[in-house]
């Protein structure tokens, strides 16, 4: 005999429904007051003129002039913004690169593995975003000149582009590896998930390592890297090494049109930041329903095969006439 089990009645779902928008309640209060209704105000104000006279702020509406002043007008925001892009497109790869290596050796089975993780990921907790901003500052975040190294003269011989981007990214290392500290803990965590047995089966079919990486970690770990990778973008943004975060820091306490000018450029600057999540996105992005789709039809054919073979195995005669017709 089944026994019912036992339903919350409808009160009790209504009671944990409300104790749930009760502790939900002040995060969403916080952000209608200090997220959604500034970002619906820096709209508004990206539209005006803003003045400070004796009567306080004074806003007037002025249409797009204010994002015609920042690209046309404004000699350096647009070589700011065009270096910030640039700067994420060297830094973004070179962080994901060197967290996923690092992951990797990190995610090994050897002595001392705890600790070796604690000191990688230490720097990220002791040094906050100013302690490294007077590192920058200071020019203590470089390992020594790489221009005298041999191996940078060839590369330059070859590709001045390419060795300055070598030469700027060692000018930076510390930087680099101090951006490595969330995405290294978020590429552990997906590498830890994967089931070790399909290792040991694709090495029983004869997979190389180079092979498994390709073929199993990567796809499984894509939507980690797509996660890290947004991350990163954002990260950088946020960070002194972008020229276009100080400008719109300036502008905000400009007296003339500051404001209105501060707001134009955030959006530009957040659309330049949307742009390169969407090409983050769409490189990343994942395609397993597609192979989801394929599989399937496959599968489909298969049984459908099966079945016609298991009926013919029932009716000779309609074994030799599928025959004739084929």
């Amino acid at each position: 005999m089944k026994t019912k089990k036992n339903k919350p009645s409808r009160y009790f779902q209504k009671q944990q429904n409300r104790l749930g928008y009760l502790f939900f309640a002040p995060w969403l209060i916080g952000f209608l007051i200090f997220t959604l209704f500034p970002f619906i105000y820096t709209v508004y104000l990206s539209f005006h003129r803003v003045n400070l006279n004796v009567l306080g702020w004074t806003t007037t509406f002025n249409g797009i002039d204010n994002y015609v002043s920042a690209l046309l007008r404004n000699p350096d925001f647009t070589p700011a913004l065009v270096q910030f892009f640039i700067t994420e497109l060297i830094y973004v790869p070179t962080i994901l690169i060197i967290s996923f290596i690092l992951a990797i050796l990190l995610n090994g089975n050897f002595k001392f593995r705890t600790t070796f993780r604690v000191i990688y990921f230490l720097p990220v907790i002791v040094i906050s975003g100013s302690v490294m901003n007077q590192l920058m500052s200071s020019g203590n975040v470089q390992i020594g000149n790489v221009q005298n190294i041999f191996v940078y003269q060839i590369i330059e011989s070859y590709s001045r582009e390419l060795a300055e981007v070598i030469v700027f990214l060692f000018n930076n290392f510390a930087l680099v590896l101090w951006f490595t500290g969330i995405p290294i803990v978020l590429f552990l965590s997906g590498l830890q998930k994967i089931n070790t047995n399909l290792y040991e089966a694709a090495q029983i079919d004869g997979a190389t390592s180079w092979q498994i990486l390709w073929k199993i970690t990567m796809p499984i770990i894509r939507p980690i890297v797509l996660v890290a990778a947004v991350f990163t973008v954002v990260s950088l943004g946020m960070f002194p090494i972008n020229p276009v975060y100080g400008m719109i820091q300036n502008a905000i306490f400009d007296t003339v049109g500051g404001l209105g000018v501060a707001s134009s450029y955030a959006w530009i600057y957040s659309l330049t930041i949307l742009i390169l999540i969407g090409m983050i996105y769409f490189v990343l992005r994942d395609n397993s329903k597609e192979v989801y789709v394929v599989d399937e039809r496959k599968a489909q054919a298969e049984k459908e095969a099966k079945r016609i073979a298991r009926m013919n195995r029932q009716n000779p005669l309609k074994k030799m006439f599928n025959r004739k017709a084929g």
